[in-house]
């Protein structure tokens, strides 16, 4: 997985409606790349609505989102919908994108070995460096976690 001060991995990616995003296009602010399992998921359902939940603090300070999960951008518009998903949502069902950040690979699931996407977030600055890692994330907090991780990067 990468490390604070690492370059992030440029990507391109399909969002819900079809439409090839790119990390490239939010250069000069700073971007919030979250990887996650799967759409409409207790686990996954619970993160999306905490980023939601704070969003209007996030646009006010000039912080974009990106959930990516190697959901198809049908199963992303519906599960947006469904939540009032305002962020971006990418489809990466190859984990190409995810593999370049080292969320996807080995890992624990009930006590067995399986690959999966590995939940985990990454917090980019304006010139495209990673300047906070999220390796384990608490579902149901991680946006005020991303929120106080952001005020106190940004007031150094």
């Amino acid at each position: 997985m990468l490390e604070e001060g690492t370059k992030a991995p440029l990507f391109t990616l399909q969002d819900r409606n079809g439409s090839d995003v790119s990390l490239e296009s939010f250069r000069g602010g700073y971007v919030l790349v979250y990887f996650y399992p799967r759409d409409n998921t207790p686990g996954c359902t619970a993160e999306a609505c905490s980023i939601r939940d704070n969003m209007p603090d996030f646009g006010s300070l000039g912080l974009s989102v990106i959930g990516i999960s190697p959901d198809k951008a049908e199963s992303h518009r519906r599960f947006g919908e469904k939540y009032g998903l305002s962020f971006t949502l990418l489809s990466d069902p190859e984990h190409k994108a995810m593999e370049a950040y080292g969320a996807y690979g080995e890992k624990m699931m009930y006590g067995k070995k399986t690959m999966g996407v590995i939940r985990s977030s990454f917090l980019i600055d304006p010139e495209g460096t990673i300047v906070k890692v999220w390796k384990k994330v608490n579902t149901k907090t991680h946006g005020d976690d991303v929120k106080k991780a952001f005020l106190e990067i940004t007031s150094r």
